[in-house]
């Protein structure tokens, strides 16, 4: 089965994700292609990185999954195939596979594929469908690039950490406006060592303890827990957490070890 996923910032009310679908049936009709969202806010590469990050590794090994965010952020830009753990990811390299994985990728191969004049504002209709297509399909994707170690690195979604305080910030708010920010539960707990702590965000709210469920508090009341994504969200029972508590994406996040 030839999966191909889609993560963009196309939205719904134009035609380029029906324009992508159609150039990828196209080429490989017995495509199955599975969206994962097209609601990234434009050229938002850190919000890209975290749904795709936490969605990638439920698919069946060899999917392959087009990252369509920021594609023309040079002049010249400079594409990649991302081959890691069993799946495959084409992007532009512009920060995003750092974000992606915890450590280097197994593979990187710079794509040769010479984009189509018509299309050249639109690589997603025509280099990186070609290359999803030519993987999906099986065939060998050292014929469409060239093998390299270099890819750009991205800090935007690292915590800042000294022996007492674990620094980060917001990087994403679901649908629930459930606040998750950039500080995994490995970095909270190595950090922790069993301290007494409190956590500290806008208008001088604090959270001091870990919670397991949303209702382990009552309807209406904040907390924080470790999510399905391990990183750490703040959230109200039954609530508006992004909202009531004034936290959006680039907010900081504090948490003081006592």
């Amino acid at each position: 089965m030839a999966i191909i996923t889609l993560t963009t910032d196309l939205g719904h009310r134009d035609f380029y994700q029906a324009a992508l679908k159609g150039a990828i049936l196209t080429q490989l009709p017995e495509a199955r292609i599975i969206d994962i969202s097209h609601q990234i806010s434009s050229y938002n590469i850190p919000q890209a990185a975290f749904i795709l990050k936490n969605s990638y590794k439920f698919f069946p090994q060899n999917a392959v999954h087009i990252v369509g965010v920021d594609t023309n952020y040079e002049q010249v830009p400079r594409y990649l195939l991302v081959a890691n753990k069993g799946h495959y990811f084409i992007g532009a390299d512009n920060g995003i596979f750092s974000l992606l994985f915890d450590e280097k990728p197994e593979q990187i191969i710079q794509l040769n594929i010479k984009p189509n004049p018509e299309f050249g504002h639109f690589p997603l209709l025509d280099v990186f469908v070609k290359a999803a297509c030519h993987v999906a399909s099986g065939k060998n994707i050292a014929e469409i690039g060239t093998l390299t170690d270099e890819f750009l690195h991205s800090s935007l979604m690292q915590p800042v950490v000294d022996a007492n305080i674990i620094r980060g910030g917001v990087i994403y708010i679901d649908s629930f406006q459930n606040v998750l920010t950039n500080i995994t539960r490995e970095l909270f707990e190595k950090t922790a060592a069993n301290r007494p702590f409190d956590i500290y965000f806008r208008r001088n709210e604090s959270i001091s303890k870990i919670s397991t469920h949303y209702n382990d508090v009552p309807q209406g009341e904040k907390l924080a827990l470790f999510s399905i994504t391990n990183y750490l969200e703040i959230a109200i029972n039954k609530g508006n957490a992004a909202g009531l508590l004034g936290l959006g994406p680039g907010d900081m996040v504090r948490i003081e070890f006592k």
